[in-house]
């Protein structure tokens, strides 16, 4: 009983445990590349590219076939052992065994071999931007919670400082130091301020929804991440400049690499189709065999009158008769010979080359030569709009953490402003020189400058990380 107890013990802590986990930046980041539905699928392009491997690299190697048949015949039918007209019944079986290998088609066995190695990387390039857009989509996300619970902290924390105001305005009102209708207002103010905090919790509770679904995370009661630890950390890409960024980008994004691959795959296609033109040469080899079981007819000597004489002529001056001695034969019914024994009196190879030289197909070739001339170009000015899209995406990061950092920097200084003038609101108000709503008003602007710089900040540290992804970190090391 005692161990029951204690086991029950045990999984209840540990529920509860997991219960009150809270979940890290870089958990949720892995959580979500591990367990992403588009993540997945991306994986299975780049595993459906190793079998196209595979099959490249097979038609490298001769083919191998074999193939057998049973037949049971009745009635007229050609013996396929002596290939005599005869009317019985009987079973016959036959085997092949054939051989085949390319010689040369045109190099095209070779083309599709590096094609297939080119998509390979192209499928890997696009499951790692993949895994990037994700990362982002991921660190906003949490981003976003981290706001909204900083913001409700701002909220709560100012609240109680309302709350002992409406206290202290009581003992002066009971007093007799200030009028009813001061008092009045402050209960207003905290009544206006747990309406929105009950707003900043229902959107602390949204946003958290929003990153499990993002996660796929079911348990969205206990779902929680650590909201704790989380500062500006910048390794200095904010302050170089934008060439070295742009060009850093152009060598480590994704973006720019699968559209390479695929200019590459687009020439590899271009040389397969060209090798249409090229005669291919084949070599094959063939071994059959047959086996029957319908019995032959054998002639032999008539051991009772081997001989038998027969005028054969006449002579003929003397008129005399010219005999001569014939063997008698018999016709003799045997039996198949066995089924091992035919498989080697009967069977035969064949070997050769095959050349096939194109002439004419209906203009067919030249028009896939064409087709993939034409795609060729496409993927070219793909590529050269690619890089032009980048460098517009870098220069608008590069722009945005600019801003961000001047708007944060902003918001400190606009902090500090309101705290100043905050504190002297209160001081003025502690000692009946201003009216509840001056002060009122004068604590609503110190709690939307705080807000302010929890957002500027929060959307700062999301565009330092997106520019620094553009720099070639990759988004599993990013630092927050």
């Amino acid at each position: 009983m005692k161990k029951i107890i204690s086991i029950a013990l045990v999984l209840i802590t540990i529920s509860l445990q997991a219960q009150n986990k809270k979940w890290t930046l870089i958990e949720c980041v892995q959580y979500a590349l591990d367990n992403n539905i588009s993540v997945k699928q991306s994986e299975l392009d780049v595993d459906a590219t190793d079998l196209e491997k595979l099959t490249a690299m097979g038609n490298f190697l001769p083919s191998l076939n074999a193939g057998s048949g049973v037949n049971e015949n009745t009635g007229l039918s050609f013996n396929p052992i002596t290939n005599n007209a005869q009317t019985t019944t009987f079973l016959s079986a036959n085997g092949s065994i054939n051989v085949g290998y390319t010689l040369f088609d045109g190099l095209r066995n070779i083309r599709t071999l590096q094609r297939a190695e080119i998509s390979r990387l192209a499928s890997q390039y696009r499951l790692d931007k993949m895994k990037d857009d994700i990362s982002l989509f991921v660190a906003n996300g949490y981003l976003q919670v981290l706001m909204n619970k900083a913001n409700l902290e701002v909220l709560k924390s100012q609240n109680v400082v309302t709350k002992e105001q409406i206290q202290r305005t009581q003992d002066l009102v009971d007093a007799g130091s200030l009028p009813r209708g001061d008092l009045l207002e402050i209960q207003a103010t905290d009544a206006s301020e747990q309406q929105s905090i009950i707003n900043a919790e229902n959107t602390v509770r949204i946003s958290l929804i929003s990153l499990a679904q993002l996660l796929l995370i079911k348990d969205y009661e206990s779902f929680d991440i650590e909201d704790e630890g989380y500062d500006l950390i910048d390794g200095g890409i904010a302050e170089k400049d934008i060439s070295e960024i742009l060009s850093n980008a152009k060598e480590s994004r994704s973006e720019i690499k699968i559209a390479e691959q695929n200019v590459a795959m687009a020439e590899k296609d271009l040389q397969i189709a060209r090798g249409s033109y090229f005669p291919t040469l084949s070599a094959f080899f063939g071994y059959n065999t047959r086996y029957a079981d319908t019995p032959s007819f054998t002639s032999e000597i008539d051991p009772n009158n081997p001989f038998s004489t027969q005028q054969i002529g006449v002579v003929e001056a003397t008129g005399q008769s010219v005999v001569g001695e014939f063997p008698n034969t018999i016709t003799r019914e045997v039996s198949a010979d066995p089924f091992v024994d035919q498989l080697y009196q009967n069977d035969g190879i064949g070997y050769g080359l095959s050349l096939n030289i194109p002439i004419f197909n209906g203009f067919s070739t030249r028009a896939n030569v064409k087709r993939n001339k034409i795609n060729l170009e496409r993927t070219k000015y793909q590529l050269e709009q690619a890089e032009l899209d980048l460098e517009s995406t870098v220069y608008q990061a590069y722009v945005d953490a600019k801003g961000a950092l001047k708007s944060y920097e902003a918001a400190q200084t606009a902090l500090e402003s309101q705290q100043l003038a905050y504190d002297y609101a209160k001081e003025r108000y502690d000692v009946g020189l201003t009216n509840a709503f001056d002060f009122s008003q004068s604590k609503l602007r110190f709690d939307n400058a705080q807000i302010e710089l929890n957002r500027s900040k929060y959307d700062y540290i999301f565009r330092l990380k997106v520019l620094e992804l553009y720099f070639g970190i990759p988004a599993t090391e990013l630092k927050f």
